[in-house]
């Protein structure tokens, strides 16, 4: 086989071909107008898929050159593939009309149409050609790339087509409107007539190196240091369907930064994850529990905060992971990490193990159990001024006395069931879950079911939670951790579609979102009601209205700008206010594009005015400007607080090649009064192998006078053994 986009070889002229897709969207009722045809064939070390995707001279429209695109911002043509068979688990991989790549894991559970990771990262080839009618696609994608079970009979497997500049989704499968049709409840077969590949040799060495030099001027004296390191990640395939990752010295240096947000709320913020080691194969851990306690957060490994709040490094040692599927019944995954010691943070050498375990029943049932366990090393009970962090102590009252309490493990079961019919039309889901500490051995469980329904011009989604008190998951996110004494969550939502015979509209969505949460004395201390409106467009464009209702009465101290500068709302106090919200979204196939936003109403005892939203301009294929903003003119009476508030984000978006890029990332947070400047060269010289530089800054508003600066590069080399 040669890579070459043209389709003559013999095999290709002999191979089965899925064609007559249906659209799926904006109608699910007819034939797609500009048809796909897919074609799959194989020999010992690759499979081969090609795609003809009959057009027009339209142009294409494509955000970037960037790996790894956003699906909604670009044509581009997929294979979906369930290698276990069990109708829940696979991967997928894309490609855009000018060979942009993409690729990523599919996990069918925890939503009505799954979750797709774009994160994983692996070897594999494209090679895209257009002519006057049509676009061809010619990939091959080594079976070392990806996990299967070996000796299968068949796999799911269907193809899907987004035709942004049309505003058409195709797929090989017919698929109801209400569903995306990447998932394998509508799915076809890939049936083996000759064994699928037998299990070789398969390792991978990806050895890196890192330095830089970072200067801090907040410090006296200013401090300079430079640093030059070395680690490496290996992959080795233990079978054709189960995976050992393991990494030593891990650096995280070309991680873009988070985007700063304004949080006005009394919860904290759950930053996304974008560390891939721990991205890789993480579904069984992100979805145990549910949103509202989550026993295991990623982001607790390796990162903690120091005495003033601001996010720093926790150097780890190693790490390895085991995941993938053991049978066609059951997956695992387990994962162990250790970090050094932090003094500076307070912290000892901590251990962090998670492992978790599922057996799926049914076409797209699960049920799973879950272990996580913090372990501090080599902490007694004389090390409190060294090992100062506020999660290793807790204040113990007995009677009139109270002493300081040492807690060096923290531990969390969990078990999780999902159940969903064989048409995705019914999602039902529930959890039960335990901590164990030394702080507490009572009031420390969470759990919760939820129930949702899904159907051409409704849907219904219903359920409640439980945290107790005590409920402890240091190494999870409990957002109600500190704000709550125990909580019982009760939530609803009702929405609506509409499919008016015009033009203009593809459909119409009224929507009603209930939340109301108890504490355990009976007291109902939130409520909520938001009823809204959304006009879809054939256009791409969005709009939507809604308006709110909030009810608070707090059950912990709060100031939403500066507990320390002004006036707390304290506990016991109650408050309610009304909000109107408006949203839209410009045409997303234009050149240039933008989502507004803007809130009126009130905010406590005084009133909110925000704008929010994102301006984009793209010179297509090579990248693009962006623009978000979100700003806030919070009035509150008295010496409750005044402010305007806001965060400016520009973002330069520049991709020279399919393997060349630049983005250059700069953030104003008046809240935090700083100026945040992130540029990041990568150089993809070979297959997932690449050269970055990182340069990173931050300066006082008034005057730009820099706090602090570092540059970084790093060099990483997939080598396959």
């Amino acid at each position: 086989m040669v890579l070459d986009g043209k389709l003559d070889e013999q095999d290709w002229k002999d191979a089965y071909v899925a064609t007559n897709f249906f659209l799926n969207y904006p109608v699910d009722t007819a034939a797609a107008p500009f048809q796909t045809e897919a074609r799959l064939t194989f020999d010992d070390h690759a499979l081969y898929v090609s795609f003809v995707c009959f057009d027009d001279n339209t142009p294409a429209i494509v955000q970037s050159l960037r790996r790894d695109f956003d699906y909604g911002s670009n044509d581009n043509i997929g294979v979906y593939m369930g290698t276990y068979n069990d109708g829940i688990n696979g991967f997928y991989f894309q490609t855009t009309p000018y060979g942009v790549q993409s690729e990523g894991i599919i996990s069918s559970a925890g939503a009505e149409d799954g979750s797709y990771n774009s994160t994983w990262d692996n070897k594999w080839y494209v090679k895209v050609i257009k002519s006057d009618d049509r676009w061809v696609a010619e990939l091959m994608i080594p079976f070392k790339s990806f996990r299967f079970k070996g000796g299968a009979s068949e796999w799911n497997i269907t193809f899907l087509r987004s035709d942004l500049k049309r505003n058409h989704t195709s797929s090989w499968i017919a698929t109801p409107i209400q569903f995306i049709p990447a998932s394998f409840a509508y799915s076809g077969k890939l049936k083996w007539i000759d064994p699928s590949p037998h299990h070789t040799t398969n390792i991978s060495l990806i050895p890196y190196v890192a330095g830089g030099t970072a200067t801090d001027k907040t410090t006296v004296p200013t401090t300079n240091s430079n640093e030059l390191q070395a680690g490496f990640d290996a992959k080795v395939g233990v079978t054709q369907s189960l995976n050992l990752d393991l990494t030593v010295n891990p650096d995280f240096s070309q991680v873009e930064v988070d985007r700063q947000v304004i949080n006005l709320t009394r919860f904290e913020f759950q930053f996304p994850e974008r560390r891939q080691f721990f991205l890789e194969n993480s579904d069984l851990f992100d979805r145990m529990g549910y949103p509202e306690a989550r026993p295991f957060f990623s982001r607790r490994v390796g990162l903690a905060r120091d005495t003033a709040g601001n996010l720093q490094k926790v150097p780890i040692l190693y790490g390895a992971r085991l995941s993938g599927s053991l049978t066609k019944k059951w997956r695992l995954s387990v994962l162990n990490m250790q970090t050094k010691e932090a003094l500076n943070l307070g912290l000892p050498g901590q251990n962090f193990t998670v492992a978790a375990i599922q057996r799926n029943f049914w076409k797209q049932s699960n049920i799973q159990f879950s272990f996580v366990n913090k372990q501090s090393l080599g902490i007694g009970a004389g090390d409190s001024s060294r090992f100062f962090n506020k999660d290793l102590w807790k204040e113990k009252v007995n009677g009139p006395d109270s002493s300081r309490v040492l807690n060096d493990y923290n531990r969390v079961l969990t078990v999780d069931l999902e159940t969903r019919s064989k048409d995705n039309s019914w999602y039902m889901s529930s959890y039960y879950s335990q901590s164990f500490d030394s702080f507490s051995t009572n009031s420390n469980a969470s759990g919760g079911g939820s129930i949702q329904h899904t159907k051409r011009n409704y849907s219904f989604f219903g359920g409640s939670t439980f945290i107790q008190k005590n409920y402890n998951a240091e190494a999870g996110y409990v957002p109600s951790k500190g704000v709550y004494p125990g909580v019982v969550n009760i939530y609803g939502s009702v929405y609506g579609t509409i499919y008016p015979k015009n033009s203009i509209l593809v459909n119409m969505k009224p929507t009603l979102d209930l939340v109301a949460a108890v504490i355990p004395s009976g007291v109902m201390t939130d409520k909520s009601a938001i009823g809204g409106y959304s006009f879809n467009f054939l256009n791409t464009s969005v709009l939507n209205a809604s308006y709110s209702y909030t009810f608070q009465q707090l059950t912990n101290d709060f100031s939403p700008i500066d507990k320390e500068k002004f006036t707390n709302f304290l506990v016991g106090e109650r408050y309610n206010w009304n909000r109107l919200i408006v949203n839209y979204q410009s045409d997303q196939r234009k050149l240039l594009k933008y989502t507004l936003g803007a809130s009126k109403g009130g905010f406590y005892n005084g009133n909110n005015l925000n704008f929010n939203g994102e301006v984009n301009f793209r010179y297509q294929p090579y990248g693009s400007i962006s623009v978000r903003f979100d700003y806030n003119d919070l009035v509150l009476p008295a010496n409750y607080g005044k402010e305007k508030l806001f965060v400016v984000s520009p973002r330069f978006d520049l991709t020279f090649t399919r393997n060349i890029f630049l983005t250059t990332f700069v953030q104003y947070n008046t809240l935090l009064d700083n100026v945040n400047l992130n540029a990041r060269f990568q150089w993809r010289y070979k297959p997932a192998s690449d050269f970055f530089v990182v340069y990173t800054e931050n300066y006082l508003p008034e005057n730009l006078v820099s706090k602090s600066r570092s540059l970084v590069f790093k060099f990483t080399y997939w080598l396959n053994i």
